[in-house]
């Protein structure tokens, strides 16, 4: 009888974990994980490199277009067409302004530096933004990514006053997070300049092993930006995920977010 007494208790544990590890994992679409890939700035090698490398693979990311940008304006067409093939357009800022005040942020200039806006003009410019990309995509429901990752202004998360606005933020810190784990107003995401494929696939494996999303925040891709991976590497990294689709979920952004925020409403209680 006192062997039973323990082996009870025992069996519910066991029952208890395997149900949540079953629970959070529908969050990735009953797979292992989710994987987002993330394009900031709206640069030519978006287009030029990433859309048909992504559509080949028949994989869809997410590309965060300033508002301001000549490439948004001048291909405005391949925008609203990468859109129609299930990319999403996200949000990332109007002007892009950034923290002048902090150290090394000798490229911005005055006219779109964060530390002299006010904060209504962050939130109206960010809004003016998403009426922007409606018009290109006709979608009105996307997240957004703070430009070089500034949360505030002035000591205050103007982002406070856009979460009606978002389903979430992509910050620019690295992390695998569980669903319960992610904060959908600074989601962590690896921003990627010069690192090899295996580096990548090691944050991949990572991700499955552990049921995790993983965020991979790119700039230029073959070129085209300061920030920058290989045209080969990144070759590499969409070949693994296509390779691994039956246990992986790449999806855009906004969609993962969903998923999140849903399974975050459904259980209110659980430690972030």
């Amino acid at each position: 009888m006192r062997a039973l007494h323990f082996l009870v208790p025992t069996a519910l544990l066991l029952t208890t974990a395997a149900s949540h590890a079953q629970s959070t994992q529908t969050v990735w679409n009953n797979k292992q994980c989710a994987v987002v890939l993330t394009y900031d700035d709206a640069i030519d090698v978006d287009l030029d490199n990433v859309v048909p490398a992504l559509d080949s693979a028949k994989l869809r990311g997410t590309f965060y277009l300033i508002g301001s940008s000549s490439v948004v304006a001048r291909r405005l067409p391949e925008w609203r067409r990468a859109a129609q093939r299930g990319h999403e357009l996200g949000n990332h800022a109007l002007m892009h302004p950034c923290d002048g005040s902090l150290p090394g942020r000798g490229f911005v200039t005055p006219d779109n530096d964060l530390s002299k806006y006010t904060v209504t003009r962050a939130v109206s410019e960010i809004k003016a933004n998403n009426t922007l990309l409606a018009a290109i995509d006709g979608k009105t429901t996307r997240t957004f990514a703070y430009p070089c990752g500034d949360l505030q202004i002035g000591g205050v998360r103007f982002y406070d006053q856009l979460r009606n606005d978002f389903v979430g933020a992509r910050g620019v810190t690295g992390g695998l997070q569980t669903a319960a784990q992610i904060d959908l107003t600074n989601i962590d995401a690896y921003s990627i300049n010069g690192q090899s494929a295996e580096y990548m696939l090691d944050l991949v494996k990572k991700a499955q092993e552990s049921h995790t999303l993983l965020v991979f925040l790119f700039h230029g891709v073959g070129g085209g930006h300061a920030l920058n991976v290989e045209l080969k590497a990144h070759r590499q990294l969409l070949r693994y995920l296509k390779a691994h689709e039956k246990d992986i979920w790449v999806a855009p952004m906004v969609e993962v977010a969903e998923k999140v925020k849903a399974y975050q409403q459904r259980n209110p209680t659980t430690p972030r």
